[in-house]
C-alpha cells in the first residue's frame, strides 16, 4: 500500500463532545486519535494528521499536521483538501480521530474495489449508510474539491457524488462507530 496517505481527520470543533478536542479525548487509557492511529498506520505507506487546534498535542506523535486552508472549520471536505493538497501519493484515504474501532482491512478492501471499479473514489458503506469519512480518494480529485468549497460546497457526498464512485459494503457496523458524546464514551469505557 506503498502509494496511499492515510489521513486522520481531527479538524472539528467537537461541539457534541463539550467543545473539547475529541482526537485528544482519553478513551481506554489514550486519547481517541491514538487508537485510530495505531489501526491505520499499517494500512498505508504515510499518515498525516488535519487539525485546526491542539496542533502541539496531536504534533507529539511525530506525524505532519496540517490544518483546513478553508476557514471556519468547514467540516470533512476541507480537511480532504488540506490533506489532499499535502499528499506525495495518488491516493489518500481518511478516518476521522473519533472512530477507534475502524477495519484492520478499511484501506485494502477500498483500493480493490477503487480499482476494480475503475473508480476515482470508494467510500465505506454499512447496511444502508454510506460511511463518506472512511473513503479512498484518487489525489487528481484536488482541484474538483478546490473549486467545490470556493463555490460554498460544504456537503460531501454532494461532492463525491460528482464523481466516479464505488460504495464498498462493510457488515461491521460497529467499527465505524464515531464517540461523538461524552455519553458515548462513557458507554464504551
Amino acid at each position: 500500500m506503498n502509494r496511499i496517505t492515510g489521513l486522520v481527520l481531527a479538524g472539528g470543533m467537537g461541539r457534541r463532545m463539550e467543545s473539547r478536542d475529541k482526537g485528544l479525548v482519553e478513551f481506554r487509557g489514550k486519547p481517541m486519535v491514538a487508537h485510530v492511529i495505531e489501526r491505520l498506520a499499517p494500512q498505508v505507506d504515510s499518515l498525516i494528521i488535519n487539525a485546526n487546534r491542539s496542533l502541539s498535542e496531536y504534533g507529539a506523535f511525530g506525524l505532519p499536521v496540517i490544518s483546513d486552508e478553508v476557514g471556519g472549520f468547514a467540516g470533512p471536505l476541507a480537511g480532504l483538501h488540506a490533506g489532499l493538497k499535502a499528499c506525495t501519493t495518488p491516493f489518500i484515504v481518511t478516518a476521522p480521530c473519533d472512530s477507534p474501532f475502524l477495519p484492520a482491512d478499511l484501506v485494502a478492501r477500498l483500493f480493490e474495489a477503487l480499482q476494480d471499479n475503475i473508480a476515482e473514489l470508494a467510500v465505506a458503506k454499512t447496511g444502508d449508510q454510506a460511511q463518506p469519512v472512511f473513503a479512498l480518494y484518487s489525489a487528481s480529485l484536488l482541484p474538483s474539491l478546490t473549486q467545490f468549497l470556493a463555490s460554498g460546497g460544504r456537503k460531501i457526498d454532494a461532492w463525491y457524488l460528482t464523481h466516479r464512485v464505488v460504495e464498498v459494503l462493510f457488515t461491521d457496523e460497529s467499527a465505524f462507530a464515531n464517540i461523538n458524546t461524552i455519553a458515548e464514551l462513557q458507554a464504551l469505557r
